[in-house]
């Protein structure tokens, strides 16, 4: 897993949340046309069988399963890089699994 993609996904946690409550809570067809084509909108699975991550301008991502992740974090030389990544990853599924929790507290409201 690259760094890139993780600093990627642990950035669009917040945004995630900060934006689809209104959108997913019955908001009017203007509304949706304010949030960015980025915006998440539904986040499926979990970390053992890996996330789909659904965007309002309908593209979609899977990141790679928990065991995937940390099976690269494997190919660092030095021990501390290890711990730096799997603690990258730990964090990654847990704000993974927030937003999809989050999304569902939304519709429900």
């Amino acid at each position: 897993m690259t760094r890139s993609l993780t600093r990627a996904v642990l950035a669009l946690v917040p945004v995630a949340l900060a934006l689809s409550a209104p959108l997913v809570a019955g908001a009017g067809p203007d509304e949706a046309t304010r949030f960015p084509g980025r915006t998440i909108v539904e986040v499926e699975g979990d970390a053992r069988n890996g996330f789909t991550i659904h965007r309002l301008d309908g593209s979609t991502e899977s990141p790679p399963t928990l065991s995937e992740s940390f099976a690269e974090c494997g190919e660092y030389d030095d021990r501390t890089q290890v711990a730096v990544c799997r603690a990258e990853v730990r964090t990654r599924y847990a704000g993974l699994a927030d937003v999809k929790r989050s999304l569902r507290w939304a519709r429900s409201r």
